[in-house]
């Protein structure tokens, strides 16, 4: 049988699978919900249903699958408006913290919906309903229905920040009849690295440019860093401020590896509880911030929680600032504050990197001065690990272990402190600039219409 006839049935034979999984989906959403409420907002959009009106056509369309997404997509969206300042923009994602830090970049006339499921129907309706002039898609989010979706629509449908590791890499060629049609329907592809091009273009992608991770373009927040200025002025242990280390964006498990690295050396340990060391730990994970809460008490950790503290940056009542002075750990259970986080902290120990899970975005640590002790296993931000490493605004360890004996030496030395803070300041400063040659690789594609202030207006956000 020829190819094109074999990834058209495997195309459809997807999109029946898709169909029938859908009662699965929906049970898997609602047991989800009863741990984020977010997840039970507007359900039927994701089978591709909508009670708004129609839109005028012309919007943008960006996809931002989840929270880290979404933050680099609001530099991206920030960009375009830039050049079209009269943009309409649809922002779909798929989580609901992805969902909760979108409400942030919308402006009047802009829609915020989910994306839909990748059925032929949902798809669909889904761009009969928001007629995008154009479509971007986020780092690794290609959906082969979507895909085809766009093409029957005309719509054109770029991937933008794009990254692809190895196992990705074999994961797809291993489906090659059905991510070859979907990586093939892309306008066109721009890539963080020269090998993130390198996988992408094998898996026959249309690659038009190398230009940086997005994420470089993230700058301080004033409202983050009053906040976390505060938060550390509270912070204080027999009359002085204390050290902050924080665990960022730790998966399941690395809590529990750290917690027996500390038991296991008790003059260290010592040497930690000596120096006045607060904890910062913030679980990748909303869904997890009970269970890590529990652990933690489990093995006699004095833990306050960020959800405890009063609203506001106002005058905290005695009790809780006793409360922050006897605690070993301040657990960040809260959603979209890794700007005030990496703020408030001296040093961060890499959640993801601990276990074989390809770590997290250290960008924005090293761009708030918050250099990075990292763990083996960082292949989903290879380069900027590399970057980190190589410009000393990071460490590298093979354990957790060896990350509190660097913890201690930093908080020893801290001249060799402030040159890592330095270095990753600097770092982040020479790598901006792609968001906007982001946008600029989008506009030698096509052409985005500017759009009336009267019918922009005339839209509504969901």
């Amino acid at each position: 049988m020829p190819l094109h006839l074999v990834e058209r049935c495997t195309l459809w034979l997807y999109g029946g699978l898709m169909r029938a999984l859908q009662p699965f989906l929906l049970r898997k959403l609602r047991r989800r919900g009863q741990q984020e409420p977010g997840y039970l907002y507007q359900v039927p959009q994701r089978l591709g249903r909508y009670d708004t009106p129609a839109l005028l056509p012309g919007a943008v369309w960006v996809h931002a699958v989840s929270l880290g997404e979404t933050r680099a997509a609001g530099l991206l969206i920030e960009a375009m408006r830039q050049r079209w300042p009269d943009m309409r923009l649809v922002l779909t994602h798929s989580t609901a913290t992805g969902w909760a830090q979108g409400q942030s970049l919308l402006r009047p006339g802009d829609v915020q919906v989910w994306f839909p499921w990748d059925t032929p129907q949902a798809t669909r309706q889904f761009l009969q309903q928001h007629q995008p002039v154009l479509g971007v898609l986020l780092e690794t989010e290609v959906w082969p229905v979507m895909v085809q979706a766009c093409q029957q629509a005309s719509v054109p449908l770029f991937l933008i920040n794009a990254r692809l590791n190895e196992a990705s890499q074999r994961s797809a060629q291993r489906w090659s009849w059905l991510s070859g049609p979907a990586y093939r329907g892309l306008r066109a592809v721009c890539a963080q690295t020269q090998a993130d091009a390198q996988r992408l273009r094998a898996l026959g992608a249309h690659v038009t440019a190398v230009l940086g991770n997005l994420k470089f373009d993230v700058q301080a927040q004033p409202e983050a860093l009053l906040k976390a200025k505060f938060w550390r002025a509270q912070w204080t242990w027999q009359g002085r401020s204390r050290p902050v280390v924080m665990l960022a964006s730790t998966r399941e498990g690395e809590e529990a590896d750290w917690l027996d690295a500390l038991a296991a050396k008790p003059e260290r340990e010592q040497a930690l509880r000596d120096a006045g060391v607060l904890w910062l730990l913030v679980p990748r994970h909303p869904q997890r911030f009970d269970e890590v809460h529990g652990a933690l008490q489990s093995r006699g950790m004095a833990v306050f929680r960020r959800s405890a503290l009063p609203p506001g940056e106002g005058v905290w009542p005695v009790a809780t600032v006793q409360a922050q002075v006897q605690a070993q750990v301040f657990l960040g259970d809260s959603v979209g504050e890794m700007p005030v986080y990496f703020q408030a902290a001296d040093m961060a120990l890499l959640g993801g990197s601990f276990k074989p899970l390809g770590g997290q975005n250290l960008i924005e640590a090293a761009a708030f001065g918050c250099p990075v002790i990292m763990g083996p296993h960082t292949y989903n931000f290879a380069q900027a690990a590399q970057w980190a490493e190589t410009s000393g605004a990071a460490r590298r360890v093979a354990n957790m272990d060896a990350a509190l004996d660097q913890v201690l030496s930093w908080l020893t030395q801290a001249a060799d402190l402030a040159q890592a803070q330095q270095q990753g300041l600097q770092m982040v400063a020479q790598s901006r600039g792609a968001a906007a040659q982001y946008v600029q690789a989008i506009m030698a594609e096509v052409a985005v219409p500017a759009v009336s202030t009267a019918a922009a207006c005339g839209s509504q956000t969901d």
